[in-house]
């Protein structure tokens, strides 16, 4: 600071070491255990909606497609997820112990580094309006009696009011300069709210940066996408308590040192990664809820939302939507979101209970946030190579294909998806596809029998979707149609 003289003096401060948010649990292990107690409640909420048929107008598919379409037992998900936030907890724990403890006692000290930057900031504004031809001293003179404050901003942050009197010996004193009303409360709100924001802000970046690259090198790279990533992709239809269902190596590399490398880069302290962590899990398991509830505020925040990440977890879908699990910036930056339109009659097949109105006459979007326009307009440069690669796509007789998707990228994105399904040879790809191609025409020919279709194969919001058992023919999958609110297998 000696470059910047005559600045007011900074306060003595004494540290105190921090107590606890919740005693007796010390903050480090707080941060460690709210986590898991966010990940299961949340769960554990959406599950009870589940079982007691709450909301179906809003869930994206029904317990029967539950039951039938996932690879993998309730029990195996809830197995594998508890390895995986063991690895979490001790991984967190080894992080803890290298951060340092908290402490409490500094905070006016450094709202009074901030004023000070606001103050040698100040001293370039008469530097400033004299390179426009203003005289920032007679400004100041004129405004002084009316202005005292504007007046000393003009003068380069000099306020001869704010002048403290320090006693130097018992007989004088002398001026200090002191800090303005406004310095103080600009810095406090730069310290308490900006700085905070701006590290959360960082944090997110770093998360959604390393998971959708590390994501997407999972399902491009077909060893990587077999011997790891596959085994989430069991979950054709999510559910709340299956977002961290992963491989342990998987979970480790792409959750837990993801969100641990953010919280060190954006500089956190214990209490903010208590936030961060908390926060992120939240999002994750709401992106893998199956509902698309109208008043959750964290489907609205950003288009990645449980709609859009669902369209991840479909075999027309798995190489598209890659971004998690805040912004899908990178998904559209890099052309790999989805560009297959609307999804209505694909997700009628499957009942889908959250499906907005789709009108292109009333200018309405899906869920999806995509159009069937994209798959002509945007790169194919992502996925220029899938179409090549599909070896056993041809393999699979015409009536097991679904219908095909739009010329362009789109078709390009559906043959690598399909391709990515039948590698999967372990969790039976090939019937997966025979499965949904079965589903997809019989949905469609649903939909063309239907008195309540409406144009381009969309429901009206005004249906609000009154209950599954109205909306499912004869027959679901050669099962009765009581099934529908039957959940056995849960």
């Amino acid at each position: 600071m000696d470059a910047f003289p005559n600045l007011p003096p900074l306060p003595v401060y004494h540290l105190t070491p921090l107590p606890p948010l919740l005693p007796p649990i010390p903050d480090k292990l707080l941060t460690l255990l709210l986590p898991i107690a966010a990940y299961w409640s949340l769960s554990m909420v959406f599950h009870w909606i589940d079982t007691k048929n709450y909301f179906p107008q809003y869930r994206l598919h029904t317990p029967a497609e539950v039951s039938k379409r996932n690879r993998v037992s309730r029990w195996e998900v809830v197995r594998d997820v508890l390895i995986q936030q063991v690895v979490q907890t001790a991984v967190g724990w080894v992080l803890g112990m290298t951060e340092p403890d908290d402490y409490f006692g500094k905070e006016q000290y450094d709202v009074a580094v901030w004023a000070r930057r606001i103050r040698i900031a100040e001293r370039i504004i008469p530097g400033m309006l004299a390179i426009v031809g203003l005289d920032a001293g007679g400004l100041a003179k004129n405004l002084g009696a009316s202005h005292p404050m504007l007046a000393g901003v003009l003068q380069g942050g000099r306020y001869p009011s704010f002048e403290n009197m320090i006693a130097v010996s018992s007989v004088s004193k002398v001026g200090m300069p002191g800090f303005a009303g406004w310095e103080l409360m600009l810095a406090s709100a730069i310290y308490w709210v900006v700085v905070p924001a701006l590290q959360f802000g960082l944090a997110i970046v770093v998360v959604d940066t390393w998971q959708y690259f590390l994501h997407r090198a999972m399902h491009m790279n077909k060893w990587l996408y077999t011997t790891f990533h596959s085994r989430h992709h069991r979950l054709y239809v999510p559910y709340a308590y299956g977002a961290l269902y992963n491989h342990p190596f998987e979970g480790f590399l792409l959750d837990t040192l993801g969100t641990g490398i953010a919280y060190k880069l954006a500089g956190m302290n214990t209490r903010q990664g208590m936030v961060f962590f908390t926060g992120s899990t939240f999002k994750t398991v709401d992106d893998h809820s199956g509902y698309a509830l109208p008043w959750d505020p964290l489907q609205h925040i950003t288009s990645n939302n449980a709609g859009y990440h669902d369209v991840h977890h479909q075999s027309w879908g798995i190489k598209t939507n890659f971004s998690q699990p805040f912004f899908t910036f990178w998904d559209r930056f890099l052309g790999t979101v989805w560009t297959g339109g609307d999804v209505s009659a694909r997700y009628e097949r499957s009942r889908l209970a959250a499906q907005k109105a789709f009108n292109a006459d009333e200018e309405k979007i899906s869920i999806t946030h995509s159009n069937s326009a994209d798959s002509t307009t945007q790169d194919p440069k992502p996925y220029e190579n899938d179409l090549r690669d599909a070896t056993d796509l041809p393999s699979v007789p015409i009536k097991n294909r679904q219908p095909q998707p739009p010329a362009g990228k789109a078709e390009l994105q559906a043959a690598g998806s399909r391709q990515q399904i039948l590698d999967d040879q372990k969790d039976g790809g090939p019937g997966v596809l025979a499965d949904e191609a079965y589903e997809e025409k019989e949905a469609r020919s649903y939909l063309r029998r239907s008195p309540r279709k409406r144009a381009n194969s969309t429901l009206s919001s005004k249906d609000g979707f009154k209950g599954l058992r109205d909306r499912v023919p004869t027959s679901m999958h050669g099962r009765a149609r009581g099934i529908i609110g039957v959940d056995g297998s849960r």
